[in-house]
């Protein structure tokens, strides 16, 4: 039998939607509201979370609105703005996962962990959710989608997480909650990669 080294868990990084907060409707609205304004058809909560659930923004326009060309660059960036404005108003339906907090502060106190978020989530949006609920003080590093040239299922907010926490990918758990969290941990090495329900 070989004896394997055990890795040492360093650090713990999170991503933020559907496993710190509950932010579906948030997002479902906004991003029906900026498909009726440009008289796009509307998407059903089943589709939105299958479509567009996971993957940044960028590829979830694509998704929706094909690639863009140059005559219509603007007009995805504008859109773009415009989900992330709206959202950023309708955070009054975001949600405090049950448990959330007591969680974050036992990894940085009992346990000694250094903790991270890793999430696709543009830093505007994650600062005013972090004021509504007062998460700032339980993080060590935040790495955000518009932070990284490529967000999650790329590795890249992974990696650079790990880079600001002073840790080896190896030696860190990622929690997340769908594919995309899955594959970004495993491409960047982590030692555990955590799936949980939205």
């Amino acid at each position: 039998m070989k004896n394997e080294k055990k890795r040492k868990i360093e650090a713990v990084l999170f991503d933020l939607d559907g496993v710190i907060i509950n932010s579906f409707e948030s997002w479902f609205q906004a991003f029906n509201r900026m498909l009726k304004a440009y008289r796009r058809e509307e998407v059903s909560r089943a589709e939105f979370r299958v479509r567009c659930w996971g993957p940044d923004l960028d590829h979830i326009l694509e998704n929706f609105l094909g690639k863009s060309n140059q005559k219509d660059t603007f007009s995805l960036v504008n859109f773009k703005r415009k989900v992330l404005d709206e959202q950023l108003n309708l955070i009054n339906l975001v949600e405090l996962s049950p448990g959330a907090r007591e969680v974050l502060s036992r990894l940085r106190g009992e346990c000694k962990l250094k903790v991270g978020l890793v999430t696709n989530t543009p830093k505007k949006n994650v600062q005013g959710i972090f004021e509504q609920f007062g998460l700032f003080e339980y993080f060590d590093a935040v790495v955000t989608g518009d932070e990284v040239a490529r967000g999650k299922p790329d590795a890249e907010m992974v990696l650079e997480a790990c880079k600001r926490l002073g840790v080896k990918p190896e030696n860190s758990v990622l929690v997340g909650d769908t594919e995309s969290d899955f594959q970004a941990g495993k491409s960047a090495g982590c030692a555990v990669v955590v799936g949980v329900g939205v």
